[in-house]
């Protein structure tokens, strides 16, 4: 094993402990966080809705997601971790009971019951694959890329490329107050990459079946 996966796999270990930590403070509760989703709904209960920055692109599909991934992004976009001006502006507007009961509604959102869960991926091109393995990318997001090794990593099968695009290169933007995403795992992958290398990796991704979604919310029908 590398000297690169070495340090992957060690912050891994310490950011597991933290998320399962926090997990056993906070229960979230679905229903209570249907209710607390107005924030929320006018870009990302949209089908296709587009958001403008860094730069153009869709807002992720997030119904379907692992409920402690969406609230460790919270956490991170409160604590700056995450730099982008609106959605620190909604998680600071959020208590940590409301992260977890708006994590624990997007989970069940527009989940079907005993729905299979998605095999193997396929194969992509050649370059794709090769970038793949570079990465390391199954060993964090499963094989299918929809079954992440803890749930605090996220589904990443048949999310929007753009947006798996612009959040790639935010992982390799450093001093911008306002955009970026301090992760040492990802920082450390997304760095190997050049950005035409991410394009690749998010077209291939994103073409995925996946169990993430839109679910149109009835205002917006």
């Amino acid at each position: 094993m590398n000297k690169l996966l070495l340090t992957v796999f060690a912050t891994l270990v310490a950011s597991v402990t933290t998320v399962t930590a926090y997990s056993q403070e906070t229960k979230g509760d679905a229903q209570a966080g249907e209710k607390k989703i107005n924030l929320c709904i006018g870009c990302h209960g949209i089908v296709g809705y587009q958001a403008s920055f860094p730069e153009v692109h869709k807002v992720p599909k997030i119904s379907g997601q692992d409920g402690k991934y969406i609230a460790a992004a919270l956490h991170a976009y409160k604590k700056g971790e995450r730099k982008h001006p609106t959605m620190r502006g909604i998680a600071d507007s959020l208590t940590d009971q409301d992260i977890a009961d708006v994590a624990a509604y997007y989970e069940s959102s527009g989940v079907v019951a005993g729905a299979a869960a998605p095999g193997k991926a396929a194969a992509g091109s050649s370059k794709a694959m090769e970038l793949v393995a570079k990465g390391a990318c199954t060993s964090c997001h499963g094989e299918s890329f929809s079954q992440p090794i803890d749930p605090s990593y996220p589904k990443i099968a048949g999310q929007h490329s753009d947006y798996l695009f612009v959040a790639l290169k935010s992982y390799k933007t450093e001093n911008n107050p306002m955009v970026g995403r301090g992760n040492a795992i990802m920082g450390g992958i997304a760095k190997q990459f050049s950005n035409a290398e991410l394009k690749v990796l998010a077209d291939y991704v994103g073409s995925l079946p996946g169990e993430l979604k839109t679910v149109p919310q009835a205002k917006f029908r």
